[in-house]
């Protein structure tokens, strides 16, 4: 499923994910911004993308998607928020805080993480910085046996093939 708003170069502005220096002029034009950060300029008020930065997971011919990092909803307790999702964990303790990741399937849960915890249906998006959606990974989370820095988001940001660069 796709979002059905236009979105172009001037609402949002790439910005490189890895740690390699480089001045602006010198940044290559990447062929798929897959691990690279949009975000979004004051010229973009569609209130469901209004100063967000999106970390873009997947870019090719098939369309785009991308997750927002920087819009938190609140905390949930570990317990609950498992429960909420038809799972139960004796092991689980704290709270979850639970991120706005875009306004495609909000119901759908996704753990942005760092590399140092990995399961087998984690794939890695950029350097150090991976995407897990198994249940696995939120058990880890809720127990406190996860990767060192995750973001708990729910929804996603999703265009059509080519709706991004146009």
């Amino acid at each position: 499923m796709t979002i059905a708003i236009a979105l172009s170069w001037i609402a949002f502005a790439p910005i490189r994910v890895d740690s390699t220096p480089a001045a602006p002029s010198a940044l290559p034009a990447p062929t798929t911004l897959a691990g690279q950060l949009l975000v979004a300029l004051d010229d973009l008020r569609d209130p469901r993308f209004f100063h967000t930065v999106i970390l873009m997971i997947r870019h090719g011919r098939d369309g785009a998607m991308g997750l927002v990092v920087n819009r938190p909803l609140g905390e949930v307790p570990a317990t609950e928020l498992l429960a909420s999702l038809g799972m139960q964990d004796d092991a689980a303790r704290g709270n979850i805080r639970v991120h706005y990741g875009g306004p495609v399937e909000p119901g759908r849960g996704f753990v942005l993480h760092t590399t140092d915890r990995m399961v087998a249906a984690s794939q890695r998006v950029a350097d150090g910085v991976a995407l897990t959606v198994a249940p696995e990974m939120l058990h880890a989370l809720a127990r406190r046996t996860g990767p060192r820095r995750s973001l708990f988001i729910v929804g996603y940001a999703g265009w059509a093939p080519g709706q991004l660069e146009d």
